[in-house]
């Protein structure tokens, strides 16, 4: 199975329901699977029972905001790898400045633009890959050396 056609699965957290549906809807025609989860401490539950691929990640929202939600998530050597893009409708730089100081990888606007989203979601999905690729790749060159020191 590609990379392209491989079923990853989304996590999208908000706690605006029509919000997660229209995502939701958005990734429909996708070959991902979607997960939704309406609060932080929901996502970061459904994170550790269920590591997603990738996560679109609200920043406002009542029990914990997305910063923290993000902060968590890179903070912790398990989870620190999956991407995490912040969909919001804050635009001033300071806000930028605090997701970017959280962690995230991406973001986007509300009103969310279809294919904008499924280009960064593929992006990232496919850089996320990549690294998977290079950390096996030198992890067996590290074994080839190894064996060859034993000889």
């Amino acid at each position: 199975m590609s990379e392209e056609t491989k079923a990853f699965e989304v996590l999208i957290v908000d706690d605006n329901a029509a919000n997660a549906e229209l995502l939701e809807a958005y990734l429909k025609d996708t070959p991902w699977r979607t997960a939704l989860a309406h609060s932080g401490k929901e996502a970061l539950a459904a994170v550790d029972s269920d590591a997603p691929d990738i996560i679109l990640l609200d920043i406002m929202m009542p029990d914990m905001t997305g910063y923290e939600v993000c902060r968590r998530l890179k903070s912790d050597d398990r989870t620190r790898d999956i991407p995490v893009i912040m969909v919001t409708a804050l635009t001033q730089v300071e806000d930028v400045e605090k997701a970017v100081d959280a962690g995230t990888d991406d973001f986007v606007s509300k009103p969310v633009n279809r294919l904008e989203l499924i280009t960064r979601i593929r992006s990232l999905l496919r850089l996320r890959h990549l690294k998977s690729e290079l950390a096996r790749t030198l992890a067996y060159l590290d074994e080839i050396e190894k064996d060859a020191g034993r000889e």
